[in-house]
């Protein structure tokens, strides 16, 4: 084979491979109707508002991203006194850190279900967690939902105590509304 012909025959596997990269992946954005619960023997609530970004494609998990944001101020115990006391430099301390993030770094489909590794932030304090997730729906909604732990003395929310759990459940159903 001539060497001209080795030179194209490369330029176009690269332009091949390239071209299966760059295909775009769904946009999409949090919709109305989530909720992000959490549970334990006490306290137990939920956060109100969250929004962020979410690029999905079944087919190129490589592709799909998560990016999302829980307002703290959000929160919900259905006690009005623990809702601020939650706000408080001890706890949460919603001046200083005013959003729960979570950034995915790698989405792998396990079955029907997803994991979707990333870095969740509460309290200045980033760590690597893995969310198992299912998705219903297609085209222009999906629907996210799952259940995972939270560890809060891992973050620094709160003190050690025999009244409240440290080990959060955390249940999430997060519809996504194509861009």
């Amino acid at each position: 084979m001539k060497k001209s012909s080795i030179i194209l025959l490369y330029i176009a596997f690269l332009g091949l491979s390239t071209s299966v990269a760059l295909i775009p992946t769904d946009s999409y954005i949090v919709g109305d109707g989530h909720s992000i619960d959490f549970k334990s023997k006490d306290p137990s609530g939920s956060f109100k508002e969250m929004g962020g970004d979410i690029e999905f494609d079944e087919n190129n998990m490589d592709a799909c991203k998560f990016n999302l944001k829980i307002e703290v101020s959000s929160i919900s115990t259905g006690n009005g006194m623990q809702n601020k006391k939650a706000q408080t430099e001890e706890w949460f301390n919603a001046k200083k850190y005013p959003q729960i993030k979570f950034k995915s770094t790698k989405v792998e489909k396990k079955g029907s279900e997803y994991n979707i590794t990333g870095e969740l932030m509460m309290k200045g304090v980033t760590k690597t967690v893995t969310i198992p997730a299912t998705v219903a729906g297609s085209g222009s909604k999906l629907t996210f939902k799952g259940t995972f732990s939270v560890n809060r003395m891992d973050y620094k929310i709160g003190k050690k105590s025999d009244v409240v759990a440290d080990v959060m459940k955390i249940n999430f159903s997060v519809p996504a509304v194509k861009k």
